[in-house]
Order: C-alpha cells, then sequence, then structure tokens
C-alpha cells in the first residue's frame, strides 16, 4: 500500500505496504500463486507473531493452538477487552462466487468459538457487488450463490443476538453511504498501489466497502477493539481500512487481525485450496464423495512400496490428510501426534491415514449438514442476524451521514 496520504505513526508505517510479489511467490486479495514463506510475507506485510503468551489468552482452539493462524495486529487490545467483559468485536466475511468448501468455512467455527467463550458480537459481510463485479457471473448466479452460503453461514450455529449478517447489495441503504463517507480517505494512488489496475472503477471503489465492514461493529456499536480473521492473502484490506481508521474525524479504533496460513490444497505442498484447478472439499459433499476425492486426489507423505513405508516411515509434515487433521479435524494433541509417529515409524500406511482424515472430515460434515437441514425459510431464518432500524441509524449518524429525510 502507497504510504500517500496517510496518518500512521512511525511504528505503523509498515501497513501500508502493497501486497508481495516475488520471484517465488505472489500474495495479493486477487492472486495466489507458488510456494508460500509465510514468515518472510508476515515480514513484509508488517503483521506481529503470535506468541505463546497471546495464543494461551485465547480461548483453546486448534486453529490458534497449532498456528494456523500465526500471526495478528493489535491483539493485545482485543484480548484485553475480552478479559475485562468490555464490548468487542469480530468481523469475518464471505465472497459468494459459488459454493463454500472446508477452507471457507473454518474461520467461521473459531468466530463462533470466540462469540460462544466471550461473547464478542460477530458481523459477517457477503461481498456479492464484489464478486459480480470481479467475476464472469450475473446477478441471478451471484444471488444464488448468496442465498446458499447464507444457510452454510447459519448452519455453523451463531447467536443471533451477537451476530449480523450484512448482504452489500440488501443493505446497501447503510453500506453504501458509509463507503462514501470512507471513499474520501482512499486516493487512486493509494487504491492502485494496493491492489494494482482495476478493470472498472466499480473495482476501484470496492476497498471503501471492504473498509465499511471492518469498521462497522464500531459504527453500530461504538468504539471497540475489533479482530479480523483472515486468510493471510486478505491482509491488504485491513491495512487499508486502518489507514482510514486513523483518522482523527472518525470515531473508531483501528481494526486488528489474525492472520491465517491457507489450507492445504489437496494437490499438496506449494498448492492452495483457492486454486481454481484444484480438487477441494464441498461442505454439501455426500461421504461417498469425501472418500472418493481423498482417496485418489490426496498427496500423500508415503513411499513408492509398501515395504518401504513400513522400512523407513513417511512425512507428515507434506502429507495433506494430515494436516487437514493438523488444521482442524482432529482436535486431540495427544491423538494427533500418536497419528504422526505412527506414520514416520511406518507402522500407519498413507491409506490408513487418509481413512482416518476421511472419518473426521465426515463427521464433521455430517453435523454440518445435520444444523442446514432443518433450516426453514431463508428470509425468516436470516431476520434475527440483520441490521434493526437502530443500527442502522446509529452507524450512519456515528459516521456523520445523517439521513437527507430528516
Amino acid at each position: 500500500m502507497s504510504p500517500t496520504d496517510h496518518t500512521e505513526t512511525d511504528t505503523d508505517a509498515t501497513e501500508t505496504r502493497t501486497a508481495t510479489a516475488t520471484d517465488d511467490f505472489t500474495v495479493t486479495p486477487y492472486a495466489v500463486e507458488g510456494e508460500i514463506d509465510y514468515e518472510k510475507l508476515i515480514d513484509r506485510f508488517g503483521a506481529d507473531r503470535l506468541t505463546d503468551e497471546q495464543v494461551a489468552r485465547f480461548p483453546d482452539h486448534p486453529l490458534l493452538r497449532r498456528r494456523t493462524f500465526y500471526a495478528g495486529r493489535d491483539v493485545d487490545s482485543y484480548l484485553e477487552a475480552a478479559e475485562a467483559d468490555a464490548p468487542h468485536a469480530i468481523v469475518t466475511g464471505r465472497g459468494p462466487s459459488g459454493t463454500m468448501h472446508l477452507g471457507h468455512v473454518l474461520p467461521l467455527y473459531l468466530a463462533k468459538r470466540l462469540q460462544q467463550e466471550t461473547g464478542a458480537t460477530v458481523y459477517i459481510p457477503l461481498s456479492d457487488d464484489e464478486k459480480f463485479l470481479a467475476k464472469a457471473q450475473s446477478f441471478a448466479e451471484i444471488g444464488h450463490h448468496t442465498r446458499e452460503n447464507l444457510r452454510d453461514i447459519l448452519a455453523v450455529g451463531f447467536d443471533p443476538d451477537r451476530t449480523r449478517l450484512i448482504i452489500d447489495t440488501v443493505d446497501a441503504d447503510v453500506i453504501y453511504p458509509l463507503a462514501v463517507r470512507l471513499a474520501t480517505y482512499l486516493t487512486p494512488a493509494t487504491v492502485e498501489a494496493v491492489y494494482g489496475e482495476q478493470d472498472t472503477v466499480g473495482l476501484q471503489f470496492y476497498p471503501a466497502v471492504q473498509a465499511t465492514h471492518l469498521l462497522l461493529p464500531q459504527l453500530v456499536g461504538g468504539r471497540q477493539p475489533t479482530l479480523v480473521p483472515i486468510a493471510v492473502d486478505q491482509d491488504p484490506h485491513v491495512r487499508v481500512c486502518r489507514d482510514i481508521a486513523a483518522k482523527e474525524a472518525l470515531p473508531v479504533e483501528k481494526p486488528g487481525a489474525l492472520l491465517g496460513r491457507f489450507l492445504p490444497s489437496l494437490e499438496g505442498p506449494g498448492k492452495m485450496s483457492s486454486s481454481a484447478d484444484a480438487p477441494s472439499i464441498e461442505l454439501a459433499a455426500a461421504p461417498e464423495t469425501v472418500a472418493e476425492t481423498i482417496r485418489t486426489h490426496a498427496y500423500t507423505g508415503g513411499r513408492a512400496t509398501i515395504e518401504e513405508h513400513r522400512e523407513r516411515g513417511g512425512d507428515p509434515s507434506v502429507d495433506v490428510p494430515f494436516q487437514y487433521l493438523r488444521f482442524f479435524f482432529e482436535p486431540d494433541d495427544a491423538e494427533l501426534e500418536r497419528i504422526a509417529a505412527d506414520y514416520r515409524s511406518g507402522d500407519l500406511l498413507s491409506g490408513e491415514l487418509k481413512e482416518i482424515a476421511i472419518d473426521r472430515i465426515t463427521t464433521f460434515l455430517a453435523a454440518h449438514q445435520r444444523r442446514r437441514a432443518v433450516l426453514g425459510e431463508l428470509a425468516t431464518e436470516i431476520q434475527p442476524y440483520r441490521l434493526t432500524d437502530a443500527e442502522r441509524q446509529q452507524a450512519l449518524e456515528r459516521a456523520g451521514v445523517p439521513s437527507v429525510l430528516e
């Protein structure tokens, strides 16, 4: 991100860096290519590694305990508010351009755990407008994906009293005027430095909408620490918003972030699950589909023959079924280490490890699918999660955008 027109202190100046593109890998909100060096990436983004002490202060969760979410920004202020039972919020959204798969839903389950344990308010924006602009899909197609994604989000089981679902085109009465207000703090040079040259003026404007998403909990509920758990490629959105939030005219704090590694593609090391050509496991997948996908496509760290594997053992660090267990699907650390040790010793074969992953993933999906199946009409189910009229008015007033009809 360009340092143009910002008011950050010297210690925050690294937030204005652009998304990273090197000879080895590229990480931007719109492109992830190559084998990522996660440590190098957070150094260049100017984020902070999570410490053991910080992780211990969070509610226990494998995504944090095992450092899938491994870096962040202003994490301490969020933790202090949670520990003091003071207002604090989480923002984690969804771009509805297709069906949801495992990689999409893991941050939502983390957000649910934090909400359950600390009472955090969770805001979940769905950027249907941005996906219409960025993808070769019609409004009808994006609308279909939005409705289906909403059902999956509702199936996670958030507390409706502490959760707000925002759909950009549906909630345009509040999102658009707030985005216009925030757009006054963005220059074309800044947007181009962070996101590159965009195909349409709609995408050039979208960073103001993204900033609206991240600041909305404070514009609705007042100044409070906000944490944004996202994959590391989405960090530029947070950095741009933090520059905007630093403007003295806005009654908000800079949002913090939890930055996460990508769930590996089934294709193996160096591949991300967002790859267009990679097989993925959708949330609606039947057990037999999950089993066939993993058995056929999952890269293993095993040896070429059973005899060699028994003698030399496998490598769990590159084995995708093991990595899926490590990310989320085997919650018990002792059991995870037993599986790893058996695999390294050769006692556990690659096919057997695949079957363990299939069992854990299908169990998780079965529970998710059961909750989804009992949902009623979407318009009725979503109503308790929508912004109220009073919340909409509060957000606009706090941003200095009163109604023209009043």
